[in-house]
């Protein structure tokens, strides 16, 4: 499911562009398709956030990448945009990943995503002209 919405995702951003091509000058653009494609990594990180989680016994190594990936990506977010309500849903993805990576370091292979992911769509939708 979440591979769909992934998808799925992908093509909105994707048409969303297009449209947002022809409506803007081409700074703008290069910001938004940046913001885009940063939130699209953000997307595939969390989906590789998700299912590390769910084999965390099999390789609890797996969780800490993703998260180190997820504050990669914010990194270069922080770069594209000086939007209010993106800058909210990047603290709320940096405080989420925060809480997962201290409850994995305390021994729970099972932490609590929702705010992570709830974050990352709201990074997408934030990034979706």
């Amino acid at each position: 499911m979440a591979s769909r919405r992934h998808h799925r995702t992908a093509i909105a951003v994707t048409a969303a562009l297009l449209t947002l091509t022809a409506a803007v000058g081409c700074g703008a653009v290069d910001k938004a398709i940046d913001c885009v494609r940063t939130a699209d990594a953000i997307a595939t990180s969390v989906n590789n956030l998700q299912q590390a989680i769910s084999n965390a016994s099999e390789d609890p190594t797996q969780a800490s990448e993703a998260l180190d990936e997820i504050d990669k990506e914010l990194k270069n977010l922080g770069d594209t945009t000086d939007n209010a309500d993106l800058g909210k849903a990047v603290d709320d993805l940096q405080a989420g990943v925060g809480n997962v990576r201290a409850s994995i370091e305390k021994g729970d292979a099972t932490p609590d995503i929702a705010p992570v992911t709830d974050a990352a769509t709201e990074i997408g939708k934030v990034c979706t002209p």
